[in-house]
């Protein structure tokens, strides 16, 4: 089997919904994985948009997955620590959570939801940057997933 990624939100490469977006409620997506490698012990995700006018922009940074979670539902809390362990990074909106697609007008900018499997927890404080984050995951990634919505306004 395939380590794979999908949103019941929106296929790759389809158009993310208005409630996941600024515009909208900016709920995070409902997203879920199956067969990573057999010694992940967490998971890592960053959402980014290579599109901005100003360069890549971070949309949501989430760490410390545990390694049994498959899922994650729709609508997470903007908080720093979730109850299932996991811990939320600092977004380039200057907030924790998730930061919905929110692009200047014009043509459709595309979101990039990369989920790493890691043979360690990077035990990084809440509110960690996608800098940080990458850097810590530097010799832990075993394998590496990915979904791409596109949104425009």
């Amino acid at each position: 089997m395939e380590f794979t990624l999908k949103s019941a939100a929106f296929s790759y490469g389809g158009e993310i919904p208005w409630k996941h977006t600024c515009d909208g409620p900016d709920l995070s997506p409902a997203l879920s994985w199956s067969d990573p490698p057999a010694k992940t012990q967490s998971f890592g995700l960053i959402a980014d948009d290579p599109d901005a006018p100003a360069g890549t922009w971070v949309h949501w940074v989430l760490y410390d997955i545990p390694g049994s979670v498959r899922e994650l539902t729709e609508g997470l809390p903007k908080t720093p620590d979730l109850s299932n362990g996991s811990r939320q990074g600092k977004n380039d909106f200057g907030r924790i959570g998730y930061g919905g697609p929110c692009p200047p007008r014009g043509a459709a900018h595309r979101y990039f939801f990369k989920l790493y499997a890691l043979d360690a927890k990077l035990n990084l404080k809440a509110g960690a940057t996608k800098a940080e984050v990458e850097k810590a995951m530097k010799g832990h990634v075993l394998s590496q997933v990915e979904l791409m919505g596109k949104f425009k306004r």
